[in-house]
């Protein structure tokens, strides 16, 4: 019994390996699927002479903002100014009660008026010699005492009325109607708005790139439009912030503003400058460390419709710590922008299109 057992074993062993061998002998070469080609994204490399562009957060600003007050004491009787309100240049904010100003008018005149009648009766007396030539003189004094009291009357009732001084917005009224203000009290905060400015801080590092700012495109999107408006480098703040070393540039919007752009709105300031360097700019992610410590970038040319690549060695620079420019490497070279490091001698590569693959 046992032999059999091990008869019938022995037997469906030889049977497994013939079918085995079978198969083997049954796969043809053709059958087995070549191997993959290694998709790389690629890029072509420009010129030395590169657009730096970038972007900044910055805010609508005034050219100035002034808190205007009235020169002369007295009753506020009129207050027209609405917070967010745009004012033109010569419009009337607020006023004072003008009845004591304008009766102070009426009574230097009147005096005025009064000095010119005794002048000219006391000169007459004088070159007949029935007054003195002293009286005539003294009369005249009070003549000019008379005309530059009705000036200060004329000019106090002027300043009892608050003109705006500039086109401009109501930021903020400071005091309430029907109140006695006093010569020098703010009444009204306005934002000067003749020229529209944009701000914001520019960090020291950044600025010793740039050098001069006037030099540099600016430009933003306003709120509520849709193309960007061209911005003139105006100032900058002289002295650093307290946190973060950085200094303040002012810019003019150019054109015509809306009239919702309010200060404080924030914008995106978006900066450009031709910057002439010595190499060509690539991106981190195309420098490859070779295994003797050179880098190098993964030049690529099509060959019979297959992708060739050749490591070119290359020196790597960076000023800023995150831009790379490398030397050895010719404008208008394809170059493997992503994957580099995954490429052997002889590794078969294919332009990488995206997620979807046409074909058979």
């Amino acid at each position: 019994m046992m032999q059999g057992i091990r008869i019938a074993g022995a037997t469906a062993a030889f049977v497994g390996m013939s079918l085995g061998i079978a198969f083997a002998q049954d796969t043809s070469p053709e059958e087995v699927s070549e191997a993959s080609p290694l998709f790389v994204r690629t890029m072509i490399v420009g010129e030395a002479d590169q657009v730096q562009e970038r972007q900044f957060f910055g805010r609508i600003a005034a050219l100035e903002t002034a808190e205007l007050s009235f020169e002369v004491p007295g009753y506020l009787s009129v207050l027209e100014a609405p917070r967010g309100i745009r004012i033109a240049e010569g419009e009337r904010l607020a006023a004072l009660d003008l009845d004591p100003f304008e009766r102070a008018v009426e009574t230097t005149e009147l005096t005025l008026a009064q000095a010119e009648r005794d002048l000219e009766r006391l000169q007459t007396l004088a070159s007949r010699n029935v007054s003195s030539e002293v009286r005539a003189q003294d009369a005249e004094t009070a003549r000019d005492l008379a005309e530059v009291a009705l000036r200060d009357a004329r000019e106090a009732l002027a300043d009892a009325q608050l003109i705006a001084p500039f086109d401009g917005i109501v930021a903020d009224r400071l005091v309430a109607t029907f109140t006695n203000v006093t010569p020098g009290q703010p009444i009204v905060r306005l934002h000067n708005m003749s020229e529209t400015r944009v701000e914001f801080d520019l960090p020291e590092r950044i600025l010793a790139m740039i050098g001069d700012p006037s030099l540099v495109e600016f430009s933003t999107v306003l709120p509520g439009q849709a193309d960007p408006v061209s911005l003139a480098f105006r100032e900058i703040q002289a002295e650093t912030g307290a946190v973060g070393q950085s200094y303040t540039i002012s810019l003019a919007i150019e054109g015509v503003v809306s009239a919702l752009v309010f200060p404080g709105k924030t914008v995106t300031v978006t900066a450009r400058l031709l910057e002439q360097t010595d190499g060509i700019p690539v991106p981190a992610t195309a420098v490859v460390t070779q295994p003797n410590g050179d880098t190098a970038v993964v030049a690529v040319a099509e060959d019979n419709g297959t992708l060739r690549s050749n490591f070119t060695p290359v020196e790597v620079r960076s000023a800023t710590g995150v831009d790379l420019v490398v030397t050895g490497l010719e404008p208008g070279t394809e170059i493997v922008e992503l994957g580099g490091h995954l490429i052997g001698p002889n590794t078969e590569l294919a332009r990488y299109t995206g997620l979807i693959v046409e074909g058979n």
